[in-house]
This record gives structure tokens, C-alpha cells and sequence, in this order.
């Protein structure tokens, strides 16, 4: 790829990172690892991945994309999804959990390689940060998420699944 194939690629980055998830308004779907690979041959292919199997809001991600570029002077772009491989919380940046932590959802903090955070165990809470917490639901507010309770502060949240 040439110096300026690059650049442009990394200006394409760029934008992608102001479009927000639509589920977690505070990560971009760059961060997120949902961005997967970006073609500059015959306009602007964007590869994505959903963080999860029927993931609703794919399509508004995939619009959003497209829109975003469009805006920006990319008149040809083709948005690909991609399920193989399948997207894995291995693929969110640190700035991306920090965020998530920082909007009230516990992230992951192990490697999905070998589930070692399993959806059941107990997670820190991102509000008082106690380890005193109780799975209420595998299904929190979406598919990704369980529903957790803090057994010291009384407040619910989510933990996005490590998967």
C-alpha cells in the first residue's frame, strides 16, 4: 500500500471513530473492534463485524458508516459484514472500556480466549467498584450485556459479555 493509499485509509479511520455505537453512545465503532478492514479499490469498502450474533443494531451501524463517508466526499462506499472471524471483546481498545466503565456497564476484563469471565461469576461495580454483586439476568438491556445487581450500593448495571 502506497504512502498516500495510507494516509487516506488512516483519514477514513478517522471519521469511522466519530460514529458512535447506537447502543453504547460514548464508544465508536472503531474502538469498539467492529471496523474490521477498510478498501480504498473501487470507492470505500468497510468491512464490520456485529459484537454479537443478530446484533440489532448493525444496520444502523452500517448506515451510519455510509452516511458519514458519503458526508465527507466518499460518494462510492460498500459496507461488507463480516462473521468470520467473529468479533471478540479481545477486540475492544483500553480507551473503549474505560469508557464503558465510566457510563456505568462493567467490561470484560479477561481474554475471551478462554472465557475466563464468565457470565455468572461476579463483577466489579462500575459505580461503587464492590465485588459484592449478583447476576439478576443473562440478558441485560441488550443481547451482549447480563443484568447485575450491587449488593452494597443496591444499584443494577450491565456487564458487556466477554465473548
Amino acid at each position: 500500500m502506497s504512502t498516500a493509499q495510507l494516509s487516506k485509509t488512516q483519514k477514513i479511520f478517522d471519521l469511522l471513530s466519530e460514529v458512535m455505537d447506537p447502543e453504547i453512545p460514548v464508544i465508536n465503532v472503531v474502538e469498539m473492534g467492529i471496523v474490521k478492514d477498510i478498501s480504498l479499490e473501487d470507492g470505500v469498502s468497510v468491512s464490520i463485524t456485529p459484537t454479537y450474533s443478530g446484533c440489532p443494531a448493525m444496520n444502523i451501524i452500517a448506515t451510519d458508516i455510509k452516511t458519514k463517508l458519503q458526508d465527507n466526499g466518499h460518494t462510492e462506499v460498500k459496507i461488507i459484514e463480516v462473521l468470520s472471524p467473529a468479533w471478540t471483546t479481545d477486540l475492544m481498545t483500553d480507551e473503549a472500556r474505560a469508557k464503558l466503565e465510566a457510563y456505568g456497564i462493567a467490561s470484560p476484563n479477561r481474554s475471551s480466549v478462554n472465557n475466563s469471565d464468565p457470565v455468572g461469576t461476579p463483577k466489579e461495580c462500575p459505580n461503587c467498584k464492590s465485588a459484592n454483586t449478583k447476576l439478576k439476568s443473562h440478558f441485560g438491556s441488550t443481547p451482549c450485556k447480563a443484568l447485575y445487581v450491587c449488593v452494597d450500593c443496591l444499584e443494577p448495571f450491565d456487564y458487556f459479555k466477554c465473548h
